[in-house]
């Protein structure tokens, strides 16, 4: 997720450079044509580009809102897993009375499934971006769940499955009653849902022919721009065009980048920053002061993953 300052401009128009080049290059081969060999012809009226630029400007408008809905979602989908997540682990560390049972046993078992709800984000996160689900789990879980995820295509969903067993175990010794027993499991369906809602924005493609038809519009927007400015600014046109040129093509970037939030790109929802807090909150629920630390990068300080 891009932040509020520090965005460098390298990166802003790094985005568009080869696209800015182009079309210095092709309008300043439209000026020279037209101061050397005098071609009046070649001017059309200034009100073609302006109708086409006021329609263009409406589409890109609805693509960008469409675009950040997606986005904004995904970031909302997020926000409940860290709502969810504490709820979990809120109702696993409440619900059990250690004093009851084996307190060994029952912290081991209190522990474990904890553990596995943060193993559990950092897996669901990795996934949506095309990673390695498992990748840096084994400091969380044991082997043997480690192993359990690794026959799964799906590793988030593997440890809800892990997740499920180790209630009904819970469940079968007493340690839990039945409404608690339903109640986390609730929680789990929760979990779920909001894994399946990530997996739908992930697996929708944005419309491609809707996309394909507003950048030929703007390209040829682009390509008649200069035509129809030649009369009225010569030489000084090449800037101007280029300028006009560079919002439009920065907005439709920023629309195929909101598009798509996990693409593991800066414009990404920060699933890492949030798995790191949901591990901060929990582990401080469980006692335990090995905490994770705040990732400080200096050559990325504009964005976080």
């Amino acid at each position: 997720m891009l932040l509020k300052k520090n965005i460098p401009l390298k990166y802003i128009f790094g985005k568009i450079k080869y696209e800015i080049a182009l079309v210095a290059i092709y309008t300043l081969v439209i000026v020279i044509l037209h101061d050397r060999f005098n071609l009046k012809h070649m001017a059309i009226p200034l009100s073609v580009p302006m109708i086409m630029g006021t329609v263009l400007s409406l589409l890109l408008a609805f693509r960008s809102n469409q675009a950040y809905d997606r986005w904004w979602e995904a970031r909302t989908i997020w926000g409940a897993i860290v709502n969810d997540s504490r709820s979990f682990s809120r109702q696993v560390l409440s619900f059990i009375d250690d004093a009851a049972y084996d307190s060994e046993e029952i912290n081991h078992f209190r522990e474990r499934m904890v553990r596995r709800q943060i193993a559990w984000c950092y897996a669901l996160g990795q996934s949506l971006r095309g990673l390695d689900g498992k990748d840096g789990l084994d400091r969380l879980i044991s082997k043997r769940e480690v192993a359990h995820a690794a026959k799964y295509a799906n590793v988030p969903m593997a440890l809800l499955e892990l997740h499920a067993r180790d209630l009904k175990y819970a469940l079968k010794q007493g340690w839990l009653n039945e409404f608690q027993q339903v109640t986390l499991d609730q929680t789990l369906s929760r979990l779920c849902d909001a894994m399946g809602k990530c997996e739908r924005i992930k697996n929708t493609v944005f419309p491609a022919t809707y996309s394909l038809y507003i950048h030929f519009a703007m390209n040829f927007f682009i390509l008649l721009l200069p035509f129809a400015l030649i009369e009225y600014f010569g030489l000084i046109e090449v800037p101007l065009v280029v300028a006009i040129a560079a919002a439009f093509l920065l907005i439709e970037k920023m629309a195929i980048h909101l598009q798509d939030p996990f693409d593991n790109k800066p414009t990404d929802t920060p699933m890492t920053t949030i798995s790191r807090n949901i591990e901060r909150d929990l582990k401080q629920m469980l006692n335990d002061h090995h905490l994770p630390e705040t990732v400080a990068n200096t050559d990325h300080q504009f964005y976080v993953m």
